[in-house]
């Protein structure tokens, strides 16, 4: 019942994204890298590994799908950081990264969940050529128990589902028009 339920809540994520034929897709728990429960998203982009990785990996590209306000120093210790209208910041620290191939971050959980925001979960993202696209594996762990963590796993299971049908839009879509998204313009 409850991987059911999880492919309910990643359809509902998709919702509006008629343009998406891909699904992001699915759950594994444990995984096993991880000791515990485990976030696991896959989706494949309509891009070359180089592209997705460009989009991904530089403050360029990341700001063409996730934020207008998007850092990213690829260096381990670096900032991989969405500044979000209204000052909140998402992302994480950049733990390693294998170029093309995977970037791990230590990843900060939204301001609502302080806890979790100040421990950190680790997020690996793997990316894998498939002929003329690129799949795209979110693997999320380090959660701990409690009813702080286990409220922002159910909001970052929809979240990062939502993050990868984004990064798949910039694909189909071309760059995000942030004016017409938000309202706001990229700071020159």
């Amino acid at each position: 019942m409850r991987v059911f339920c999880l492919f309910l809540l990643l359809a509902a994520a998709n919702v509006g994204l008629a343009q998406n034929p891909e699904k992001v897709a699915k759950e594994a728990a444990p995984h096993p890298a991880a000791s515990d429960k485990a976030i696991v998203l896959e989706i494949t982009i309509p891009a070359s590994r180089a592209a997705v990785w460009q989009a991904f990996t530089t403050s360029e590209g990341l700001s063409t799908w996730l934020t207008p306000e998007a850092v990213v120093d690829l260096r381990k210790g670096g900032e991989w950081t969405a500044h979000f209208p209204g000052g909140s910041t998402g992302g994480g620290t950049i733990l390693s990264f294998v170029p093309q191939e995977e970037i791990v971050l230590s990843a900060l959980a939204p301001d609502r969940f302080p806890t979790v925001r100040a421990e950190r979960t680790t997020a690996r993202f793997h990316f894998e050529a498939k002929g003329d696209s690129t799949i795209v594996q979110l693997v999320q762990t380090g959660w701990k128990s409690g009813e702080e963590w286990d409220k922002a796993y159910e909001y970052l299971l929809v979240g990062n589902a939502q993050l990868l049908s984004t990064l798949h839009r910039r694909f189909v879509n071309g760059p995000i028009d942030w004016v017409k998204e938000w309202g706001v313009s990229p700071k020159k």
